[in-house]
Order: structure tokens, then sequence, then C-alpha cells
């Protein structure tokens, strides 16, 4: 007789957005007349710029010619970029093009990274986390079983709190595998380069592994806060990195990212760059040409300067959510090397309640805390991702209802 996988059916029926998403689309239905202004999933909404586009377009037109033509291309990706992001990201960081992964995406990444490590190992996470790192080991068989009101059995919850600047202290229990994500989704919150580096020094002390999302790092403008974890002395012996493509130049729907694993990293004598190595050439057949070739335009010089006017523009955006609601009185933080902006909801009500205030009164989506888990609950993500006028009026809205 055939069986499911039994770690599935432990999961919430649906992911967080799929949530979110359906009571959208319910108001809509009983409201066709109202304007919505999303706030809530993180995805941009300035188009691709025009060396991008150029040259995808190119790449494209290669493909319809045989003397150009390609088929499967390298499962970790063409050399081309793979240099080109050694050259540009990791520069005076020693990280080889033979160490960076491309793939479709730093959420297929972080996600599947699971792949090369044993069920035996312990699982930290910040909470409030991304809820991939926690559902994907749920999935595998990591997690344990749920335990109401204080999450999965086997999981290590690392509370982020209004105290503690919702940055993870070191917990107890040594965890094998380390999830951080700095600048912070769901907080908007970053971390210094001498806190990041106790972390390094901690795996490296207990011999874990930091599974580091850098995901937002292009928004990061305060001095001292590291774009990557291997600016801190010894990462290459503890850290994995993830980075993407999608906030940074708007590549949400054409998909493309990469992992960073040193040569240096390995678990006795396994590799662990060999071994995610020989899984993504088992798993996927790469990332097409064109799309490589976009990624490519990112770093030319009218590429960069185009994709930091779109990010300087999402930052505007975050400023105007992050001091229109401090100036009406409300708790707000992050908004400042991040385009999420963290806000405690009015007294009295809960993360999803505020939600649904927010939709049915203001017709304005943002993202409960309650659903990046049990200590995201009291708060409420707001992104900087909308139009500017969408961002204002949105702003204006929760303003003249909760002030």
């Amino acid at each position: 007789m055939v069986k499911v996988n039994e770690n599935f059916v432990k999961l919430p029926a649906s992911y967080l957005f799929v949530e979110i998403d359906n009571r959208v689309k319910a108001f809509q239905k009983k409201h066709p007349e109202k304007e919505i202004l999303r706030l809530g999933i993180g995805d941009v909404t300035r188009p691709l710029v025009g060396p991008v586009v150029d040259a995808m377009k190119r790449a494209t037109d290669e493909m319809g010619c045989a003397e150009t033509f390609r088929g499967y291309g390298p499962e970790n990706g063409y050399a081309f970029l793979r240099e080109t992001i050694a050259e540009n990201d990791y520069k005076d960081l020693s990280i080889e093009p033979d160490e960076i992964f491309i793939s479709d995406g730093a959420k297929s990444d972080t996600g599947s990274i699971g792949d090369i490590f044993g069920l035996e190992n312990v699982v930290a996470v910040c909470d409030p986390v991304y809820p991939v790192y926690v559902d994907t080991n749920v999935m595998a068989g990591r997690a344990g079983e749920f335990v109401e009101g204080k999450g999965w059995s086997k999981i290590i919850y690392m509370p982020c709190l209004e105290e503690n600047c919702f940055l993870p202290s070191f917990p107890e229990q040594v965890p094998d595998l380390i999830y951080l994500c700095f600048p912070n989704n769901p907080s908007g919150v970053s971390m210094p380069k001498s806190q990041l580096q106790a972390w390094v020094n901690y795996a490296n002390q207990h011999g874990s592994i930091i599974l580091f999302d850098a995901a937002y790092e292009a928004f990061i403008v305060t001095p001292g806060v590291p774009h990557s974890i291997f600016e801190c002395s010894g990462a290459e012996n503890c850290a994995i990195e993830f980075r993407s493509f999608s906030k940074t130049a708007g590549f949400t729907g054409l998909r493309c990212a990469f992992t960073v694993i040193p040569k240096a990293l390995k678990i006795g004598d396994v590799s662990l760059n060999q071994l995610w190595g020989r899984r993504q050439s088992t798993k996927m057949n790469g990332v097409s040409y064109p799309v490589q070739r976009a990624a490519e335009a990112v770093y030319t010089k009218d590429g960069q300067k185009l994709i930091r006017e779109n990010i300087n523009y999402y930052h505007h955006n975050a400023r105007i959510i992050l001091q229109g609601l401090k100036a009406a009185g409300f708790t707000v933080y992050g908004g400042v090397d991040s385009p999420y902006v963290w806000m405690k909801v009015p007294a009295g009500m809960t993360s999803w309640q505020f939600f649904d205030e927010l939709l049915e009164k203001c017709a304005v989506v943002g993202t409960p805390g309650s659903g990046f888990g049990i200590h995201g609950e009291g708060y409420f993500r707001l992104t900087s991702f909308n139009t500017t006028e969408n961002t204002e009026k949105a702003v204006q809205r929760i303003v003249e209802q909760f002030q």
C-alpha cells in the first residue's frame, strides 16, 4: 500500500502567504469596488532595468541560431556568471568561482540545503523566522512534533525580542545547524559585524554550521554591517551563504540566485562543496542561459547604477512607512538596512486580528507576525515594495484608522 510522507501531513494546511492570499481574494470578491494596497508579500514592483532586459534579449536571440544555440548548461552555473559574482561580490574575500552555485532562488536553496545533512542534526532558528527554514525541516523529519504554544519539539528557537533588539542570543543547547538571516526577514533589523563574528566564533568552537541568508544585503546602508558572513574571520570553516537577485535586481519573476560553499568547509573528510554540487547535478539542470546572462548584466556599470536607483526607491518607501507610523505613535523597527518594517499591533489585538481589521477598514494588506513564529505575535510586517504613491496612501489609511 502506498504511503505518504507523514512529515508533510504535520504541516499547517497552507503556507503563510497562501493563507494571506486566500483572505485577500475573499475580501476582494466581497468588495470589488475597493482598491487594495498590498504591503504584505515581499514582491518587487519596479521593472527589470534596461541592461538586464537587453542582455536577456541578446541571449534569447542566440538560442534561436544554430551557431549559438545552447542545450543543457552546467548544473552549477555558467562560468561567466560565477566568475562575475566572485569578482564583484567577493572581490576581497577569497571566494572562488567554483565555490559559487547558481540556482533559481534563495528560497529553493535554503529549503533544499538540508538534503546534504543528516536527519539527526539539531536545528536552531531565530523566532520570528522566515517560515521556509522551519517548514522544510519539518518535511525532512528533523522537527519532531508540534507542541501548541511552544513550536516543534526538536527545533531550538532563539527568541528575537524587543529587549534584545530582535537579535538572537546563543542557545543553552548547542545546535548543529544555525539559520541566520540578516538584514532580517521579518523584523528588518541588521546585525553588526562584531555580533556576527561572535556567531562565527561560536560555530567554530562547537563544530556547528551557520546557514546565512543574505538575500537583503543590497539594502544595507549602515556602516559596520557586513554584506557577507565571509567578512568574518573563520567563516569559511563554518558557514554557507545564500544570496538572491530577487530583491536586489527585481528577479522575483525571473528566478536566479546563488549559494556560496567554501571548499574549506568540511565535516570530517567530507567536502560540503562537493556534496552540494552532487545534489544539484542530480536534482536540477541549472538556470536557463538567458536568465544567467541577465544576471551577469546586473554587474555592468549601467546595471549597477539603475539597480541602485531602484533600491533607493524602495528605501524611500520604507522611510515613508517608518516615519509616518512613528509620527502617529506606533512602535516600529527595521526599515533602514531592509525593505521591511516591523510594527507593534495596537494593544489588545492579535496580529491576525490586526490583519483582518486592516484589510476590512483600510483595504491594506500586511503580514501577521505570528505567521513567522510564536515570538512574532503582537507584531506586523509591512514591505516597501509597492509604489511610492500606494505606500503613502496605505500609511495615511492606517494612521487615520488607528491613531
